[in-house]
């Protein structure tokens, strides 16, 4: 019986990348953007260090590329609200290219906070925060006691002080 080495990052590269760049570029449309995610891809699997266990490598690096992709579409998203916003303000307030960049990564830290709250959470959370609601006219609106909306709102702020302590 012979046994193959292990296949290494290099192997897995050499033998996929070009497959998962015609792939991205299909669902993104754009070459730049291919190459980007299909990069973040092979980072993503050298930081996990699972190639030598892997039996199913395009499987697994669809799967890594279109978590990447969620969150590029979730990013752009994102993006274009935020620039939709600033049209609507005074030119003279219009924020730095770095102060953009900034806001738009904290407002991708927030989208990634949210996502991880249950949706009634979620919910409580926009409405005390975005809209101003008191936690009873939340309670009334979720149906839940004002004592669950406090325990929602208890989850949120835990989840703003984990994105703050990774700051």
């Amino acid at each position: 019986m012979v046994t193959l080495p292990a296949p290494t990052v290099d192997t897995l590269y050499r033998s996929h990348h070009g497959w998962l760049h015609q792939w991205l570029w299909r669902k993104v449309g754009c070459r730049d953007g291919a190459a980007d995610i299909a990069q973040d891809t092979f980072v993503r699997v050298l930081d996990a260090g699972t190639v030598a266990t892997l039996r199913e490598p395009r499987a697994y690096l669809s799967t890594i590329a279109n978590g990447l992709l969620v969150n590029h579409w979730r990013r752009l998203t994102l993006e274009r609200a935020y620039l939709d916003a600033l049209v609507m303000q005074d030119a003279a307030l219009e924020p730095s290219p770095e102060e953009r960049a900034l806001t738009i990564e904290a407002l991708m830290q927030v989208d990634a906070m949210l996502a991880k709250l249950p949706p009634k959470a979620r919910e409580a959370f926009l409405l005390s925060q975005i809209d101003g609601w008191t936690y009873a006219a939340i309670a009334g609106h979720l149906q839940v006691s004002e004592r669950m909306v406090k325990k929602y709102m208890a989850q949120a702020m835990l989840q703003c002080l984990l994105i703050a302590s990774d700051a």
